[in-house]
C-alpha cells in the first residue's frame, strides 16, 4: 500500500484520497432532496391554491354569468353589487358579532377543560381522548344529529324531553327567528366540536412550562390558584392562545357547513358570509363575477381581522421585544 509522509508520520493514500473525495448520489445532494419532498406538495398547491385565487381576483373584475370564462371588463361593479344588492354586508356584520361571542368561549373552555385534564393524575389520556373525539366528527354528521336528535322542535328530541320533566313545552328551535333560538343550536355544535381540538393545544402548552417556575413562586409567597394561574401560566400561554385565537377567527368567518345542514339557504336570517357567497355563485342567477368579488373580500376582512388580533397579542414578535 502507498503511504505519504507529512511530518514524519505515514497516512495511507487510499484513506486521504476517500476524505476528499465528495458524496455522490440522492444522500449527498441536499437540494435534489428538498425538492424530491417538497415539490409534490408546491405542484398542488400552485394547482390548487394559488391559481384559483388568482383566476377569483381576475373573475372579480368581469361579467361571468353561467360560466367561470370572463365575458367583458366591468371593473368594480361586481364588488358595488355585492356590497348594495345583496345581504352579504348583513352576513359580514352578524358573523363578526359571532365571530366576537364564540371565539372568547371557546378559548376560554379550551383552556378551562386543558386546566383540568393537566390537573388529573389517573386517567388523564382516557378523558383527553374523551374530549378530543368530537373533533373526528364531521360538520355535516354533528349538524344532523343536533338537528334531529338533540334540537328537533318535538317532544322526541332530547332537549324538549328533559325541558318537559320541568314543566316547560316543546320550544320550536329553528322554525322562526324569534326568539332566536337557532343560536342555541348553532354555538352548542361549535363548542361541542371545537374545544376539544383547542384543548390540545394548550394542553400541550401547560405540559411544557417549567416546574421551577411554580416552585420558585411559592417560595415567593404566591398562592396556587388564581395568583400561579394570573402571573405564571397565562403568560407562557401567550403564544398559544394568539394561535388559537387567530385558527378561531378564520373557523368562525368561514363557517358554512353546519349553517347549511341547521338551517339552509332559503331562511333569511343567520346566514354566513359563505352561504350567501354560495347563494350569489350557484344560485339561480349563477354570478361568478359578483360570488369572487365576494370571495375577496371576505378574504381581505380575515387578513384584516388576523393582522389586527395579531398586533394586539403580539403575534410574530420574538421574545426579547416582550
Amino acid at each position: 500500500m502507498s503511504t505519504t509522509t507529512t511530518h514524519g508520520v505515514a497516512q495511507p493514500a487510499a484513506a486521504k484520497a476517500s476524505q476528499a473525495r465528495p458524496r455522490r448520489g440522492l444522500r449527498g445532494n441536499a437540494t435534489l432532496n428538498f425538492w424530491l419532498f417538497t415539490g409534490p406538495f408546491l405542484i398542488g398547491l400552485v394547482i390548487f391554491v394559488f391559481v384559483p385565487i388568482g383566476w377569483s381576483i381576475w373573475l372579480s373584475f368581469f361579467d361571468a354569468r353561467y360560466t367561470v370564462t370572463p365575458s367583458h371588463f366591468v371593473g368594480f361593479d361586481n364588488y358595488k353589487q355585492i356590497l348594495t344588492n345583496s345581504n352579504f354586508p348583513d352576513s359580514l356584520v352578524t358573523f363578526t358579532l359571532f365571530a366576537a361571542f364564540i371565539v372568547p368561549t371557546t378559548w376560554a373552555l379550551s383552556l378551562g377543560l386543558a386546566l383540568l385534564v393537566n390537573r388529573l393524575r389517573f386517567m388523564r389520556a382516557f378523558f383527553r381522548s374523551v374530549f378530543f373525539l368530537p373533533t373526528a366528527v364531521s360538520y355535516v354528521a354533528a349538524a344532523l344529529i343536533w338537528k334531529m336528535s338533540i334540537f328537533s322542535g318535538v317532544r322526541f328530541g332530547l332537549m324538549n324531553t328533559v325541558l318537559g320533566w320541568f314543566g316547560v313545552e316543546n320550544i320550536a328551535y329553528l322554525a322562526s327567528p324569534n326568539p332566536p333560538w337557532y343560536w342555541l343550536v348553532i354555538l352548542t355544535l361549535r363548542l361541542w366540536i371545537q374545544a376539544g381540538f383547542y384543548m390540545i393545544l394548550f394542553l400541550a402548552a401547560l405540559q411544557n412550562i417549567p416546574a421551577e417556575l411554580y416552585e420558585a413562586a411559592a417560595i415567593d409567597g404566591a398562592k396556587p390558584g388564581w395568583q400561579t394561574f394570573r402571573y405564571i401560566t397565562l403568560p407562557q400561554l401567550r403564544a398559544t392562545s394568539t394561535a388559537v385565537i387567530l385558527l378561531l377567527l378564520i373557523a368562525a368567518y368561514q363557517a358554512f357547513d353546519e349553517f347549511f345542514n341547521i338551517i339552509g339557504t332559503k331562511a333569511t336570517w343567520a346566514q354566513t358570509p359563505l352561504m350567501e357567497l354560495y347563494k350569489t355563485a350557484l344560485g339561480s342567477s349563477q354570478d361568478y363575477g359578483a360570488g369572487s368579488a365576494g370571495a375577496v373580500i371576505l378574504s381581505l376582512l380575515i387578513c384584516i381581522v388576523t393582522l389586527a388580533q395579531g398586533k394586539i397579542m403580539g403575534f410574530g414578535r420574538g421574545e426579547e421585544s416582550k
